[in-house]
C-alpha cells in the first residue's frame, strides 16, 4: 500500500512537482498569476510548450519520466473564453508525441489525435495549434502517444468565462490527481496480458474462504465461489493496475511531499478537481468540510453539497469548500477505488501543518448485483432475472462463452506510429437498436458481433443506469456521495431537439486475455461511427464487463440523461460501472474525425477505441 514513502521520495517529488508547490490562485486578479512559490502559470494567447524526457524519483528510486516544460504535471495554462490561443508545442523526444486538448471545442486538425486530425510531432518538429475559445471551466491535457500520458506528459487547464460565474469565492486551486509506476508501461501490459489480476493483491484466500463459511455456511459459499470460477471472474478485482505498482501523486508530489495550500479563516476556496490519472479511479473527500460541487467536466452545476466525489478517470470537478477557523490543517484524501493506496495533499493556515490522513476504507468486493444482476432495489431500480444462452447458463446476467486464445487478435493500435487510422474499421450500426427508455432494466439484447467471439468472455441481461448508485465501496459508508443523478446542468438542453436516431454500443472485454473493445469488434477491425452534420442522436452505452469504463467523445458534448429520457448534466466524459446502461445526446456540430474511446489507457490502446466521423 502506498501510505508511507522515504525522506528521498518526499525531496524529490518536490522536484518532480515543483510546477505545482504552492498552487494557489487568487480570485483577484485571476488572470497573469505568477509570483515565487507559485507554479509555472502561462497565460495570455501565445504559448511554447516543450515535450522532453526529464528523472524522477517519486518512490526511492530514479526513473526517467516525460515532462512538459520540465515539470510533471505540466504548466497550468489559462486561457480566456472567447480569445484565440496559439500553442507552439516542441517535440525534444526521440519518438513522435502529440498534445490533446481534453474536452475543448475546436477544429478536428487542432484536437491532437495522431493519424486522425495530425500525422503527430516528430522528434526535433514543432506543431502550432491555433484556434478560438468557446468556453470557459476547469479542463486538462495530455498526450495521445502511445504510453506517454502514463510517463507524464499531461497538465491542467483553466479557461476563465466572459460572464461572471453563479458562485464566488476567495481563493482558487488545482488539485490533479495522477498515478506513476517505476516500470515502463509496456512492461506493465506485458504482466496484464499474461496474468490480468497480476497486481490483485486482495484475491481471496484460504483463510477468506474459512471465514466466509463460518459466516455464511459450506453451501452458500461452496456455491457463490463455484459462480465467480465459472466466469473466470473475482470478486476483488476492481482494478487493473494497484498499489503495488502505482504511486498515487497529488499534484505532482507523492503522499510523503504533502502538497499544501494555503488559506485564512473564512474564506472560500475553489478547489478545481481533476482526474489525470492512466488507470486509477479516486474517491476524494476532505475530513471536516463539506464539498460544495459547482461545475462538472467545466460546465456549472446546480451546487449540490457533498461529503464525497469518485472521479473517473478524465472527469474533472469544481469544488467550494469553507473552512470555518475551527482547525488550522484539513487533509485532501484521494484514495485508489481498490483501496490499494492513496494519494493526498494538505489545507492549512501556514506551511508546515498537516492534519491526520485517514486509514483506507476496507477493500470492497464485487457482488452479482454489480455485474448486471440481481436486487437494485436499495438503488430504485429493479432488476429482471438474469439469463445466459452460453454454456455457462444459469449463472447470473454473464454470457460467458468458452474463447480459444490463439484466435484473439487486438489490432495493435500503436497511437504513436503516424498509422493511418483512415485504414482502421468502426462499427456496423445495423445492429443498433432504437432506445426504448420504458424498458430500461428489463433483458437486454446484444449485438451478434459478440456472439461466439474470442474478444468477449461475458455479457450483462438486465443492466441499470446506476444513476444514484454510489458506487461499489461507498455505499452506506455514513458519507453522502455525490451520483449523477444529483447533477443538474444550470441550463437546459442546449439543443431541444429529440435525437432522430439511437446507436446502441457495447463495452466488451475479456478479463482473462485482456482484451477490450466495443460490441466485441477491436479498433483495427471496426468502421468508424458515421454522424451527419448537424444532427441529434441518441447514444446508448451498455458496459458488458466487471470493469469501469470512463467513455470520452473528442470534439462533441454529451448530453448525459436520466432513465426516462431528461436531461440532465453536460458531460466530455461518461463514467460507466459495471453491469450498467446509460444513454447521453450528442449534437453532431463540428465536422471532422473524431476519437471516441475508453479513456483507461490500456483499454484504449487495446481496442476499446472507435473513429466518429462527422460528414456533410
Amino acid at each position: 500500500m502506498q501510505s508511507t514513502s522515504s525522506r528521498r521520495t518526499f525531496v524529490k517529488s518536490l522536484a518532480a512537482g515543483g510546477a505545482f508547490a504552492g498552487l494557489g490562485l487568487w480570485r483577484q486578479p485571476v488572470w497573469a498569476l505568477t509570483s515565487p512559490g507559485q507554479p509555472t502559470v502561462l497565460s495570455g494567447s501565445q504559448f511554447d510548450l516543450t515535450i522532453d524526457s526529464m528523472e524522477v524519483n517519486f518512490s526511492g528510486k530514479r526513473r526517467t519520466a516525460m515532462a512538459i516544460n520540465g515539470s510533471i504535471p505540466g504548466p497550468l495554462l489559462r486561457w480566456r473564453e472567447g480569445d484565440s490561443v496559439t500553442l507552439r508545442v516542441r517535440n525534444r523526444l526521440p519518438q513522435d508525441t502529440s498534445i490533446h486538448w481534453h474536452g475543448i471545442l475546436l477544429p478536428a486538425n487542432m484536437d491532437g489525435v495522431p493519424g486522425f486530425s495530425f500525422a503527430g510531432i516528430a522528434p526535433d518538429g514543432l506543431y502550432e495549434y491555433r484556434f478560438t475559445v468557446k468556453q470557459s471551466g476547469t479542463y486538462w491535457y495530455h498526450s495521445h502517444s502511445a504510453f506517454q500520458e502514463q510517463l507524464g506528459v499531461y497538465g491542467p487547464l483553466i479557461i476563465d468565462p466572459k460572464e461572471p460565474e453563479p458562485f464566488a469565492y476567495e481563493r482558487d486551486y488545482v488539485v490533479f490527481l495522477s498515478d506513476w509506476t517505476d516500470e515502463s508501461p509496456a512492461r506493465v501490459l506485458a504482466k496484464l496480458k499474461k496474468q490480468a489480476d497480476y497486481y490483485n493483491q486482495g484475491r481471496r484466500t484460504l483463510g477468506d474462504f474459512i471465514g466466509d463459511v463460518a459466516d455464511k455456511g459450506w453451501r452458500e459459499t461452496v456455491s457463490e465461489r463455484w459462480a465467480w470460477a465459472r466466469m473466470n471472474m473475482s470478486p476483488t478485482d476492481l482494478a487493473d493496475i494497484s498499489g503495488a505498482t502505482y504511486t498515487y501523486l497529488l499534484n505532482g508530489q507523492a503522499p510523503d511531499g504533502n502538497w499544501t495550500g494555503l488559506f485564512q479563516p473564512g474564506e472560500r476556496i475553489r478547489l478545481r478537481l481533476i482526474n489525470g490519472s492512466a488507470m486509477s479511479y479516486f474517491d476524494f473527500r476532505i475530513p471536516g468540510l463539506k464539498l460544495t460541487v459547482v461545475a462538472a467536466d467545466g460546465q456549472n452545476v446546480e451546487p449540490v453539497s457533498v461529503d464525497e466525489i469518485r472521479l473517473a478517470v478524465a472527469e474533472t470537478y469544481d469544488v467550494i469548500v469553507e473552512p470555518d477557523g475551527s482547525q488550522d490543517a484539513y487533509t485532501l484524501f484521494a484514495q485508489a477505488m481498490d483501496r490499494s493506496g492513496y494519494a493526498r495533499g494538505t489545507l492549512a493556515v501556514r506551511e508546515g501543518l498537516q492534519a491526520p490522513v485517514p486509514e483506507p476504507d476496507p477493500r470492497p468486493e464485487l457482488s452479482m448485483d454489480d455485474m448486471g444482476h440481481g436486487d437494485h432495489a436499495a438503488h430504485g431500480q429493479a432488476a429482471a432475472p438474469a439469463q445466459s444462452d452460453g454454456p455457462h447458463a444459469g449463472h447470473g446476467a454473464m454470457n460467458h462463452g468458452q474463447m480459444d486464445h490463439a484466435a484473439m487478435g487486438h489490432g495493435g493500435m500503436d497511437h504513436g506510429s503516424g498509422m493511418d487510422h483512415a485504414a482502421m474499421a468502426g462499427m456496423d450500426h445495423g445492429q443498433a437498436g432504437t432506445m426504448d427508455h420504458d424498458t430500461m432494466g428489463a433483458m437486454q439484447a446484444h449485438p451478434a458481433s459478440e456472439t461466439d467471439n474470442p474478444l468477449v468472455d461475458m455479457q450483462t441481461m438486465t443492466p441499470v443506469p446506476k444513476l444514484d448508485d454510489p458506487g461499489i465501496g461507498l455505499r452506506d459508508n455514513g458519507r453522502r456521495v455525490l451520483t449523477y443523478a444529483d447533477l443538474r446542468s444550470t441550463f437546459a438542453d442546449p439543443d431541444g431537439r429529440q435525437p432522430s436516431r439511437t446507436l446502441e454500443l457495447h463495452l466488451t472485454g475479456h478479463m482473462e486475455r485482456f482484451a477490450w473493445s466495443f460490441d466485441g469488434i477491436a479498433f483495427a477491425d471496426a468502421e468508424p461511427i458515421r454522424l451527419k452534420y448537424g444532427e441529434r442522436v441518441r447514444i446508448v452505452l451498455v458496459n458488458d464487463t466487471m470493469m469501469h469504463h470512463p467513455i470520452h467523445l473528442h470534439g462533441l458534448w454529451s448530453d448525459l440523461e436520466d432513465e426516462n429520457g431528461n436531461f440532465l448534466v453536460r458531460k466530455h466524459t461518461i463514467d460507466m460501472p459495471p453491469g450498467s446502461k446509460r444513454s447521453y445526446r450528442v449534437t453532431a456540430d463540428a465536422l471532422g474525425r473524431w476519437a471516441y474511446h475508453c479513456h483507461m489507457l490500456m483499454h484504449m490502446d487495446l481496442g476499446m477505441f472507435r473513429e466518429v466521423r462527422v460528414e456533410e
